[in-house]
């Protein structure tokens, strides 16, 4: 495929225009135009509305940027890449985790991973659920971290602990000194939860299903710790555990466990490749060793053996 011919589609795109698509990769507008027919005769795809005077990208275009757009991004790694093989410094340690414990999880590891191999290279993102496990199967990553499980065949889990459920609520909130907290009891609360085809909302929805309870009033966010940061600023209460609390200003919350109790599992998810790499078993080794403080810690989170 025409490595030009992709960053002429994908500056088109991004500029919206082919005016500042030209400038950018120093070519003339035919020249870009050019490009982009020929891409598009290659995937057999129209990019681009040319009824306009402008290029507007059409819905397949769209949707060719979504999926293909980390590795046309990537592009302008390449020189870097090759100049590191150059130096002979070529390991490249690729992890991918959910935004639930990418800061109280695997920040930690991954500190601790820098300090103990610092000739090793490190690329950490952060992917929803859904979309990691695409990434992880195309071998974007050589490790993922988050919640199982997972269910893709081309992608391993191995569990790594288990955090149990709790209600979060504002500090000064009159349910904030119980021991346990039942659905009953916040039946009358405003609950914050996360929107539809998130693993969290399943597991809140059913802790109250489950209690035959309806909530009084909702309010739905895209993230868990923005339901966190709303529980902080007095909105309502959610149901989560330590691992998120412990990303947004928990000075603001108290955590209350939830009876009957209820466990969220964190694992490791790994492409189905033949071996693991020795930097990848030294990540492991660091990551291990957070987990293990961390349940040392804590009663409502456990080390999954």
């Amino acid at each position: 495929m025409n490595i030009k011919a992709l960053r002429a589609f994908r500056a088109t795109l991004s500029e919206g225009s082919l005016v500042a698509a030209s400038e950018i990769l120093h070519l003339s507008q035919p020249a870009i135009s050019r490009l982009i027919s020929g891409l598009e005769a290659e995937l057999k795809l129209t990019l681009f509305d040319r009824s306009g005077r402008n290029l507007t990208p059409t819905p397949e275009g769209l949707a060719f940027y979504r999926e293909a757009g980390r590795i046309l991004d990537n592009l302008d790694e390449v020189p870097r890449i090759a100049a590191e093989i150059r130096a002979g410094r070529t390991e490249t340690l690729r992890i991918v985790t959910m935004p639930r414990i990418a800061q109280s999880l695997s920040a930690p590891a991954v500190a601790r991973f820098m300090k103990a191999s610092p000739g090793t290279n490190i690329n950490l993102d952060v992917r929803a659920r859904r979309e990691a496990g695409k990434w992880l199967a195309g071998r974007e990553y050589d490790i993922g971290i988050g919640a199982l499980p997972v269910d893709h065949p081309g992608i391993v889990t191995k569990p790594l602990l288990r955090v149990r459920a709790q209600a979060v609520l504002p500090l000064d909130h009159p349910l904030s000194i119980r021991e346990e907290i039942t659905a009953s009891d916040l039946a009358e609360e405003t609950i914050i939860r996360l929107m539809h085809g998130l693993l969290l909302r399943d597991q809140l929805d059913d802790i109250f299903h489950s209690a035959g309870v309806t909530p009084k009033q909702t309010c739905e966010v895209a993230a868990s710790q923005l339901a966190c940061s709303l529980v902080a600023e007095g909105a309502g209460v959610t149901v989560a555990d330590e691992l998120v609390v412990a990303q947004t200003n928990s000075d603001k919350l108290a955590l209350v466990p939830v009876t009957p109790e209820r466990w969220m599992t964190f694992g490791l998810l790994y492409p189905i490749v033949d071996a693991k790499s020795d930097a990848l078993l030294s990540f492991e080794k660091e990551l291990f060793g957070v987990v293990n403080a961390l349940a040392q810690l804590s009663p409502t989170l456990e080390r999954v053996q």
